[in-house]
């Protein structure tokens, strides 16, 4: 894959494009599995519709964190490649927020590292996230049952 695995970005994404860059001719992948998550225009903490979301980090150190948890999953799991795309900046609902793809021979190695990633990210990953509301803004923390998605894994989390 000649693509950054991990890519921090305020620009939308093509995830078929992605999807090609992930295989990029690799006859061994039998399977990718891959991950889009969007905006909600609600959450489960809020007392109204979210009317935007807006995602703060800080640039190199956002992606070296990711850049070792993708160095982790290469390392547990049978997978060829993988990559995160996380969008930052001013998003509104069913905006594309983040994306992960892995290729594996197998799907069930890729089904389990992706989803392994997806956890790390919504618990880990240095994001700071703040929802607009008609009652007006708040910062959104983790999530308990994150945290407890994370921990099967071996990773603990404190989030509460």
């Amino acid at each position: 894959m000649t693509s950054p695995r991990v890519r921090i970005q305020t620009a939308d994404f093509d995830p078929r494009a992605e999807l090609d860059a992930l295989r990029q001719g690799d006859r061994r992948v039998g399977a990718v599995v891959s991950f889009l998550g969007t905006v909600r225009d609600w959450h489960p903490d809020a007392t109204g519709e979210v009317l935007s979301l807006e995602l703060e980090h800080y640039p190199g150190m956002t992606e070296r964190a990711i850049e070792a948890m993708v160095d982790q999953a290469l390392a547990r799991f049978d997978i060829y490649a993988a990559q995160v795309i996380h969008r930052v900046g001013l998003l509104q609902p069913l905006d594309p927020i983040v994306w992960v793809a892995v290729s594996s021979a197998h799907r069930g190695q890729a089904f389990q590292a992706c989803e392994f990633l997806m956890d790390y990210l919504k618990t880990q990953a240095p994001f700071w996230k703040k929802e607009t509301t008609p009652q007006g803004e708040r910062w959104v923390d983790a999530r308990v049952q994150d945290d407890a998605a994370l921990q099967r894994w071996g990773i603990a989390a404190s989030n509460a």
